[in-house]
């Protein structure tokens, strides 16, 4: 994994994280009008912590292996070219061709690993629509790793960050039934290609899970952050299963292990992230622990002026995604909750 860091850091009690998924940012005639305008979205989070996602990579003029090219240009010459930067990553150790994870740390980064079935085994499922019949189950497996990074804060403490990027509910391919990238040839075709995508959606929300409760069981007041574009609604099954609230457990004995919403602080009106057809939704997410939700002093989600993304007849200079950036007050108000001297705040 990708680790570049630069000395010194900003010391102070207000740490901001934030996460944006950059609309498959990729070398293109139009690279210099989306960098226009993404830098500028970028540079008003001022965020100490940054998750990007749908950065693709490509060849250099040169020939080796693929680069990050597109991000160094949008960073250069912008505080996070400074960051320390780690990103996911393929088996032979480069990133992937299209929509890499990426962490930016203003603050040193510990340690990097990444998720994808190492909880959970591929589900084994046989498509009863693929044509020829499939006599054998084959494996669903998850589209991209989740990306973790153990970050040290200044106060000798570690934040967990998870970068996830869950699959679309878009259907996936099942074997002879597609006549082309967007027919289908039977409706129970693309309806056991969502099926499938279900399963992959909320399969890699499973396995994030359990990485959360490791955290939290080893720890009741680790922070932990899971952020990303979940491709889901806060009522949505894969954001529940990661939220993993008393009200869906039944157990109020399993609060300590919750995550909770930090966009759940904006006003309803303007708590979206995308517009698909008319309708806001809320599918990016800062998602944090218990201990970590204490110490929020503000979320904003850059959502003004963003294109539906459904309406649009080209693709946007920016994303059709908004930025979410929340800011956490560590300079003591966690030390103040632990010692009973504070009110954990709710919401």
């Amino acid at each position: 994994m990708e680790d570049r860091g630069s000395p010194g850091g900003r010391q102070q009690s207000l740490l901001r994280i934030a996460t944006f998924n950059l609309e498959s940012l990729d070398e293109s005639p139009r690279l210099a009008q989306r960098i226009a305008c993404l830098r500028q979205q970028l540079m008003a989070l001022e965020a100490d912590i940054l998750c990007l996602q749908e950065v693709n990579a490509q060849k250099p003029d040169g020939g080796g292996p693929r680069r990050l090219l597109a991000l160094d240009a949008l960073l250069a010459g912008s505080p996070y070219a400074g960051f320390r930067r780690v990103t996911t990553v393929t088996p032979g150790g480069d990133p992937a061709d299209v929509h890499n994870l990426v962490i930016l740390s203003r603050l040193p980064v510990e340690q990097v690993r990444q998720w994808r079935h190492e909880m959970i085994p591929p589900p084994l499922y046989r498509p009863a629509t693929a044509l020829p019949p499939t006599l054998q189950p084959q494996p669903i497996e998850w589209d991209r790793p989740a990306l973790q990074a153990e970050i040290a804060l200044s106060d000798g403490r570690t934040l967990h960050v998870v970068n996830l990027h869950l699959r679309a509910p878009l259907a996936a391919p099942v074997a002879g039934q597609k006549l082309s990238a967007s027919r289908w040839s039977s409706t129970g075709g693309w309806a056991e290609g969502q099926l499938i995508a279900a399963i992959k959606r909320i399969g890699q929300a499973v396995e994030t899970r359990l990485l959360v409760d490791r955290l939290l069981a080893a720890d009741h007041d680790a922070l932990v952050v899971v952020a990303g574009d979940l491709n889901a609604d806060s009522h949505e099954m894969p954001v529940r299963v990661l939220l993993g609230e008393p009200e869906d457990t039944g157990n109020p004995a399993l609060a300590h292990q919750r995550l909770r919403p930090a966009e759940a602080a904006v006003p309803a009106a303007q708590r979206f992230s995308v517009r698909h057809r008319g309708r806001k939704l809320m599918l990016d997410h800062l998602l944090v622990s218990p201990a970590l939700h204490h110490c929020l002093a503000s979320v904003a989600i850059a959502n003004d002026g963003l294109l539906d993304e459904a309406d649009a007849t080209a693709p946007p200079a920016g994303s059709f995604h908004a930025p979410i950036v929340a800011a956490f007050d560590l300079g003591g108000r966690l030390t103040q909750i632990r010692a009973g001297q504070a009110e954990p705040r709710d919401g």
